[in-house]
């Protein structure tokens, strides 16, 4: 005996999905802009003789590629479920937000490197030359955060790309205070040692998208979502008397589900009814969780026994 409940939301697409492409756009625009400052930035780092310039560059070919990847998510995401696959493509964004991750610390790695081969041979860096590199990048760099500064707090995709453009201002910011301190006193050791603090936003912040990315990947259950809380409410509700089965996961951002069998005795059933019992469930949890499906199938008391028995 079980019934399954939907919480109240549309099947035909997911949050994630539909955030990330409101700001397609937003993202094409941000895509231009990198891709400019990055072939900017190269000319400029190869000028000025600047690591600084060049490790913010080689960051921004990153992200370019990891903008390109998070277009090409949103166009999988958006395609319609089937048979095959039954939530569509909305893993999309979760790989493409992997792939950034591991793009990402390849090249804070990288950056490290050669900062630490530039002290060993230092270079005759132009600081002037490269204020004015630095300076385009950070008015570039304020516009393309400015686009996608709402959509990082609704999808895992749009703050990847957000976090890598934010790295990429503080890089520039970076830039122009060592070219500084190299105009001002000649003091060449700034230079990488720039490249090391660009190299060391890099990689933290990295490790915290990773972070968030595997939970996503791994099923972990939702930050919002108590496991235990969510066993306790439905405990709490007249005629319930346990839960098993119980699994919390999110599909990609802003669809997290959840799944339970939930032991209600017999004569409660009979008496509220399966329609009411399942609309009890759903404003339990809608009350105190938000969580995009939920699907739960009622057993009668010695249901789980039986299943325990046919298993075996």
């Amino acid at each position: 005996m079980g019934a399954g409940h939907d919480h109240g939301h549309a099947h035909g697409g997911h949050a994630g999905a539909t955030v990330t492409a409101e700001y397609r756009g937003r993202l094409r625009v941000a895509l231009a802009i990198t891709v400019f400052v990055m072939v900017v930035q190269i000319v400029g780092g190869l000028l000025a003789d600047s690591l600084a310039l060049v490790a913010d560059s080689a960051h921004m070919a990153t992200d370019a590629l990891g903008l390109g990847m998070a277009l090409l998510a949103v166009h999988f995401a958006g395609r319609p479920p089937s048979d095959r696959r039954t939530f569509g493509y909305a893993r999309a964004e979760i790989l493409a937000a992997l792939a950034n991750c591991v793009l990402l610390l390849g090249v804070g790695g990288y950056v490290l490197f050669e900062a630490i081969e530039r002290f060993l041979t230092p270079a005759g860096t132009d600081g002037g030359l490269a204020i004015v590199f630095g300076v385009i990048g950070l008015v570039a760099n304020t516009v393309s955060l400015s686009l996608l500064m709402r959509g990082q707090k609704e999808s895992l995709n749009v703050r990847g790309a957000f976090l890598e453009v934010a790295a990429d201002a503080l890089g520039s910011v970076t830039v122009i205070v060592s070219s500084l301190v190299i105009l001002t006193t000649g003091w060449q050791p700034a230079d990488p040692i720039a490249s090391l603090v660009i190299g060391l936003m890099i990689v933290p912040r990295t490790v915290r998208l990773l972070r968030e990315t595997l939970d996503v990947l791994l099923e972990a259950a939702p930050k919002n979502v108590d496991i235990a809380e969510v066993r306790a409410h439905i405990l709490a509700l007249d005629g319930v008397e346990d839960v098993h089965d119980l699994h919390a996961w999110t599909i990609t951002s802003g669809m997290p589900v959840l799944s339970a069998h939930v032991v209600v005795n017999g004569e409660a059933l009979s008496a509220i009814g399966h329609e009411k019992m399942l609309h009890e469930l759903q404003g339990c949890l809608g009350d105190h969780f938000d969580v995009e499906h939920c699907t739960f199938q009622l057993e009668p008391s010695g249901h789980a026994e039986h299943e325990a028995r046919l298993c075996h």
